[in-house]
């Protein structure tokens, strides 16, 4: 991935430790850590807010949660849900989590990011990391709610303004096209200068309220293809491998690896990754000594026919990256090319 020079001595020298000193041949990478699913939106392609009221109003103990990323090991953890602001004690979690040098990424529609901003302190370990899936009207409609772009937009720029790290993530639809993909990127790179972007096409969550705009292998290649062109894929502070933007172009292909960001929720550890739901299990050991991995993927199960997620295909290609001297120059010198904060 492309990240700051600490982040990547950190992660690189995990992977070299885990890959090459102990053998190992899975591990995390990233935790997707889940301590609630409730959230104060509801976007048509989310499938985690449709969960029983019961299962919405429970808040995952401090303990639980930071004992979880322990338990695994991984260097970095994302904290998603639902909404994490909305968890009583979100701030203590990413402060235990810091204060274990891990790299915290909070993941937030930025609804409540203002208000709730003073409960945390700028760290080079932490980032707040805002939801924008297009400019103000786009972005507005895949939530179901006007102004929550120019409320996420505020929150961005407030936090930049007190020295935090602010990373961004846009899912993309079959609604968009390569002209709105380099309008909201070129506003968050230029206009906003957000630290680092990530970017994803959309996977048909079985839960979700809209199945219709999701995206398929072609559609997304295409897409990334002619959003990319023009050396905007070089500009832009893109926080992904060279090569895993090579493969939502369709220049490479790699097996899915879902194993290296698994998924901790309140219900325990997901099979296999937190786009499907194959049933949980209470320890990571157990996830990952208990899986079927072999079956999962495209090719293998029709479930993920059209899935080109972050969470399967970004670790193949930092492994790939990794064990490959060329790619690995090549990451480094994009790296320093997009002038990484």
């Amino acid at each position: 991935m492309a990240m700051p020079l600490r982040q990547t001595i950190r992660v690189g020298t995990y992977l070299f430790e885990q890959k090459v000193l102990r053998r190992r041949e899975k591990f995390p990478l990233i935790v997707e850590l889940e301590p609630l699913f409730a959230c104060n939106l509801k976007c048509e392609g989310c499938g985690k807010i449709q969960h029983p009221a019961g299962v919405l109003k429970q808040r995952m103990p401090v303990a639980q949660a930071v004992g979880a990323v322990l338990e695994s090991g991984a260097p970095m953890v994302s904290i998603a849900g639902g909404e994490p602001l909305m968890h009583p004690q979100i701030d203590e979690i990413v402060r235990q989590l810091v204060a274990k040098r891990k790299y915290v990424f909070l993941c937030t529609n930025a609804m409540l990011l203002r208000k709730k901003m003073d409960a945390f302190t700028p760290s080079p370990y932490f980032a707040f990391a805002v939801h924008i899936d297009g400019m103000q009207e786009r972005h507005d409609e895949s939530v179901a709610k006007e102004g929550v772009f120019d409320e996420a937009v505020a929150a961005i720029k407030e936090a930049k303004r007190r020295g935090f790290r602010v990373t961004t993530n846009s899912t993309f639809f079959n609604t968009d096209t390569p002209q709105t993909i380099i309008e909201v990127l070129n506003f968050l790179n230029d206009d906003l200068q957000v630290d680092e972007m990530m970017l994803s096409p959309a996977y048909a969550y079985e839960k979700a309220p809209d199945q219709e705009h999701f995206l398929g292998v072609e559609q997304t290649r295409e897409l990334f293809k002619k959003a990319f062109a023009g050396g905007n894929r070089r500009r832009w502070r893109l926080n992904h491998s060279p090569l895993f933007l090579d493969f939502l172009e369709g220049k490479a292909d790699f097996p899915c690896t879902a194993w290296a960001i698994p998924n901790y929720s309140l219900f325990g550890w997901q099979r296999p990754c937190y786009l499907m739901s194959d049933g949980y299990v209470p320890t990571y050991r157990e996830l990952i000594e208990e899986t079927d991995w072999n079956k999962y993927g495209r090719g293998k199960d029709p479930r993920c026919a059209n899935c080109m997620a972050h969470c399967g295909y970004e670790p193949t290609a930092v492994l790939a990256t990794m064990g490959s001297l060329k790619e690995s120059l090549r990451a480094i010198k994009e790296t320093a090319g997009g002038n990484r904060r």
